[in-house]
């Protein structure tokens, strides 16, 4: 990701409001008459052709009924950057393990590869800024959608104090499991209690999936505010029972702000 992205608009339209904004268009451009070319992928002149000459057109079909991709999906369990998630899934793990508060919190030393660590260091935007972002799980004992587009909290006194107790270490030994996304924390407690946690596989990730509880939790906290508790509620219960649904338009109602 580019640091020029001051506010991750760029990103957030590229990722999800431009497709979105295309697959509307296309059903409007095919609900006025419109056609094309009934298969892209072959003919002359055919997407592989003009997008991607040294493709490998055959991967369209391996293992096709056999592997499923959306399985494959990760999904986040804190609405942050991705390099703060093994570091908040640590918090978080170690605050299972010895409960403590924000004010008990000396030190907190948190290791990443240098490639990850330069895309969260101190950042302008609190939820890819890694010191912030930690600053706000001690206080906070977790991080919500709200927390993290917060930017004013940036300036708060508390969040800079706890701040001040994060240090980012660029480390050249976690460099070596890329692409695996390795993330190490040690919180140095006032009593001089040292409690620490490696993260090797992400919360949300295929390899450590999140519970239907976790998945319903994070929706709620997305889509409640915006859409109201009740419609939040309903939403959610459609869209995990989706094979019941026998006209789209049933979820318009669903969608709609609160």
């Amino acid at each position: 990701m580019l640091r020029g992205d001051t506010d991750h608009i760029e990103k957030a339209f590229v990722f999800g409001g431009m497709p979105a904004r295309n697959g509307v268009t296309s059903a409007l451009a095919v609900q006025s008459g419109w056609n094309g070319v009934d298969d892209i992928f072959s003919g002359e002149a055919n997407f592989f052709q003009a997008y991607a000459p040294k493709a490998k057109p055959e991967r369209l079909v391996e293992q096709l009924g056999e592997r499923y991709a959306i399985a494959l999906t990760d999904i986040k369990k804190w609405t942050v950057g991705s390099p703060i998630q093994g570091p908040l899934d640590a918090v978080e793990a170690m605050r299972g393990r010895r409960p403590f508060d924000a004010g008990q919190v000396r030190h907190v030393t948190v290791r990443l590869a240098p490639s990850v660590a330069a895309v969260v260091d101190n950042r302008d935007i609190p939820d890819i800024c890694l010191q912030h972002m930690i600053a706000v799980m001690l206080l906070d004992k977790t991080v919500s959608f709200r927390a993290a587009q917060d930017k004013p909290r940036m300036q708060d006194p508390a969040a800079l104090r706890e701040r001040a107790k994060v240090s980012l270490v660029r480390d050249e030994e976690l460099a070596k499991l890329l692409p695996v996304r390795v993330a190490v924390v040690e919180i140095e407690l006032a009593d001089g209690t040292r409690v620490s946690e490696r993260v090797s596989a992400v919360r949300g990730t295929p390899r450590n999936p999140m519970s239907r509880a976790e998945v319903i939790e994070k929706a709620r906290d997305l889509t409640a505010p915006v859409l109201g508790r009740e419609t939040s509620e309903r939403l959610i219960e459609t869209v995990y029972a989706i094979e019941k649904v026998t006209d789209m338009r049933q979820l318009r109602p669903l969608l709609q702000r609160g």
